[in-house]
């Protein structure tokens, strides 16, 4: 095989993102990209333990906070309202996949953070203690680089490239529920969209 086709197929493999090639330190494979549906209806628990991926979920944060002015637009209360943050990373086979940054209005959830919100679906949860069932989302995804804090959390170099999963989700009442972030590594993950064409 002449050192030309060799190049060529080892460049194709990097367009792929199946191989990373760094001066100096040589060649490495890297890990397949998780494909994941925009509109899938499973949790991320039961969609990574379906890909054989044991899923884990690190709480970062909990705590109360006061409505912002974007937080409180997307949760239809007034700025400086109670709120419920949770910050979480979601692990998959041991690696760090993404993190969710959620706001819910305190009033509804009373006594949430002292749950435990690293086992199970936050969704479950707050269809069994609260009544309130999560009937449909609408999210915005963008391109953006991960600042320091976020790179550290996801095990990423600052300014690595990510996706960012910005939504509203809404009770079976059509109130908001949930207003969240999620910063989804770009190097592992790869969401897709199935249509129908009429």
């Amino acid at each position: 095989c002449s050192l030309i086709t060799v190049r060529r197929a080892l460049s194709e493999l990097t367009r792929e993102g199946r191989i990373q090639r760094t001066r100096g330190r040589g060649t490495t494979v890297l890990p397949p990209r998780i494909d994941r549906d925009i509109a899938g209806t499973l949790s991320f628990a039961e969609e990574m333990a379906g890909r054989g991926l044991d899923p884990e979920t690190r709480l970062i944060a909990a705590r109360p906070e006061s409505a912002g002015e974007v937080v409180a637009g997307a949760l239809g209360i007034e700025p400086g309202s109670p709120t419920l943050y949770l910050e979480r990373l979601r692990v998959a086979g041991g690696e760090p996949l993404l993190l969710e940054q959620v706001h819910l209005p305190a009033e509804r959830f009373p006594g949430l953070l002292a749950t435990d919100l690293e086992h199970g679906s936050l969704y479950d949860l707050l269809t069994a203690r609260y009544g309130i069932r999560i009937a449909r989302a609408r999210e915005a995804l963008e391109p953006v680089v991960l600042r320091a804090r976020e790179a550290r959390l996801l095990d990423q170099k600052p300014r690595s490239p990510a996706l960012l999963i910005e939504g509203i989700a809404f009770g079976a009442d059509g109130v908001p529920v949930e207003f969240a972030r999620s910063y989804v590594r770009g190097d592992r993950t790869r969401y897709y969209v199935e249509r129908v064409v009429v």
